[in-house]
C-alpha cells in the first residue's frame, strides 16, 4: 500500500479542520493554549482520520457503484486493512488524550470515538445521523474546552464557556450532513436553501462579540470569573435565533418573503431583534423561493459578494457601533467580522450554485467546500472568544487546505 493511498483513504488535508474545533473550545473557555491543548489536537485529528477510513470500510461496496476509484474498490487498500487503520487510529487518538489531558480529555474522547464508530457501520442510513456528526463536531469543541492545566477552569464552567462556540460548529455540521445525503442524486432545492439561511444566521451569530469583564483573575483574551455563566448570558439574544435556524425542517416549511429582505431591513434593528426578525419574521415565504429571490436580485454580483451585501451592514453595526472606527478593544470583533464573511464566501457561494443548479456535481463540490470552510467560522469564533491572532493564523492555513483539496478531495 502507498503513502498516498493512505492519504486518500484518510482524507488527509481534510483534518486540518479539526484543529480550530479545539481552539475554539480552549479560547471560549479561557484556557492559554499549550502542550496539553496541542495534544488533544493531535488526539482529534487522529480519530477524525479513523472515521474516514471506517467510512470507506464500511461503505465498500457502495464505492465499488458509486465511487470506484476510492482506495478500497479499487483495490489499492484492501478492505481489512482499511478497518486496521481505523483501530490503530482511534486507540491513537485515545491514547494521546489520556496522556496530553488525562481524565477530563479521556471523558470527552471516548464518546467522540463512539460517535465517529456507530455513525459509519449503523447510524450513517438513518435519521440520526446527521446528529450523530453533528454531535461529533461538538465533542471536539468541548474537548478543547476541558482540557486541564494551569488556568483551567472547572469543567463545568468550561463546558458552559463552551457551548455557544460548540452549537455554532454543531449547526455548521448538521448544514453539511444535510447536503451530503444528496451527493450523488442531487438535491431538492429546499435543502441548499435551507442549508444556506443557516448557514447565514450562523455566520452573522459568530461575529457578534462576547461580552467582557475586565475585572477578576483571568488573563488577557480570557472570560473573566465574573462573566455570566449561562450560555445565553454569554452570547446575547441572536443565540434564540440561531437555535430557530438550526432547525432545518421548520425552514423548509416556513413562508418567506426572501433572505435579501431579511438581511437588508430586517438586520437595521438592534442585534436581537435583527436576528430573531430573520428567524421568525423574515422567513414566510417557501425558504426556496426566498432564496431564489436571493440569487436573480441581490447574488447577480458574484456569489460571495452577494452574500457580503446581504450580511455586511449587520457585521458593521455589531464590530463598530455608531462611531465608524476600529479601536484596539474591538480587533477581536473585526476579524470576527472578516471571518464570518469568509465564510460565507467559501461555503455559501459553493451553496448558492447549489441552489440555482442543484446537480450531485454542484452538491458534493458545495459539501468539500463546507468541510474545509469550517475554518473560517472557527476563526471567527477563536477572533469573538479574545484572540484575534490565532484567528488570523487559522486564516492562513485555509487557503493552503483548499489547494491541498485539489489534489485530495475531502469528500
Amino acid at each position: 500500500m502507498r503513502l498516498a493511498d493512505l492519504a486518500l483513504l484518510v482524507r488527509a488535508p481534510a483534518a486540518l479542520s479539526v484543529p480550530g474545533d479545539v481552539i475554539a473550545g480552549a479560547v471560549a473557555a479561557g484556557r492559554p493554549l499549550g502542550a496539553r491543548t496541542f495534544g488533544v489536537i493531535g488526539s482529534s485529528v487522529c480519530l477524525y482520520w479513523a472515521g474516514m477510513a471506517l467510512n470507506d470500510y464500511a461503505d465498500a461496496a457502495v464505492d465499488g457503484v458509486e465511487r470506484p476509484d476510492r482506495p478500497v474498490p479499487s483495490g489499492r487498500v484492501p478492505r481489512r486493512t482499511a478497518l486496521a487503520v481505523a483501530g490503530g487510529l482511534t486507540a491513537a487518538g485515545l491514547g494521546l488524550a489520556a496522556v496530553a489531558g488525562g481524565r477530563r480529555s479521556v471523558c470527552a474522547a471516548l464518546p467522540l470515538a463512539g460517535l465517529v464508530w456507530a455513525y459509519d457501520l449503523k447510524l450513517k442510513s438513518t435519521a440520526a445521523g446527521g446528529f450523530a456528526m453533528a454531535g461529533a463536531r461538538m465533542l471536539d469543541v468541548l474537548a478543547g474546552a476541558v482540557v486541564p492545566g494551569s488556568g483551567a477552569q472547572p469543567a463545568g464552567v468550561a463546558l458552559r464557556r463552551a457551548a455557544v462556540p460548540a452549537a455554532l460548529v454543531g449547526a455548521h455540521t448538521g448544514t453539511l450532513m444535510a447536503l451530503s445525503r444528496h451527493e450523488i442524486g442531487g438535491a431538492p432545492v429546499r435543502v441548499p436553501a435551507a442549508t444556506l439561511a443557516v448557514s447565514a444566521v450562523t455566520a452573522l451569530a459568530a461575529a457578534v462579540p462576547v461580552a467582557r469583564s475586565d475585572s477578576g483573575s483571568a488573563g488577557p483574551g480570557r472570560l473573566s470569573s465574573a462573566a455570566p455563566s449561562r450560555p445565553v448570558a454569554q452570547f446575547p439574544a441572536p443565540l434564540k435565533g440561531v437555535a430557530a435556524a438550526a432547525r432545518l425542517r421548520e425552514l423548509c416549511a416556513a413562508p418567506s418573503e426572501g433572505l435579501r429582505a431579511a438581511a437588508s431591513e430586517r438586520l437595521r434593528a438592534p442585534s436581537a431583534e435583527g436576528l430573531r426578525a430573520v428567524v421568525s419574521g423574515g422567513l414566510r415565504a417557501p425558504a426556496s423561493e426566498g432564496l431564489r429571490a436571493v440569487v436573480s436580485g441581490g447574488l447577480r454580483a458574484p456569489a460571495s459578494e452577494g452574500l457580503r451585501v446581504a450580511a455586511s451592514e449587520k457585521l458593521r453595526a455589531v464590530v463598530f457601533g455608531r462611531s465608524g472606527t476600529v479601536s484596539a478593544g474591538t480587533l477581536p470583533a473585526v476579524v470576527a467580522a472578516g471571518a464570518a464573511l469568509a465564510y460565507l464566501g467559501a461555503y455559501g457561494s459553493a451553496q448558492v450554485r447549489a441552489l440555482r443548479e442543484p446537480s450531485a456535481g454542484n452538491v458534493r463540490r458545495a459539501v468539500g467546500a463546507g468541510i474545509l470552510g469550517l475554518m473560517p467560522l472557527q476563526a471567527a469564533l477563536i477572533a469573538r472568544g479574545g484572540s484575534p491572532r490565532v484567528a488570523a493564523a487559522l486564516g492562513v492555513v485555509h487557503p493552503l487546505a483548499r489547494r491541498l483539496a485539489r489534489r485530495i478531495s475531502p469528500t
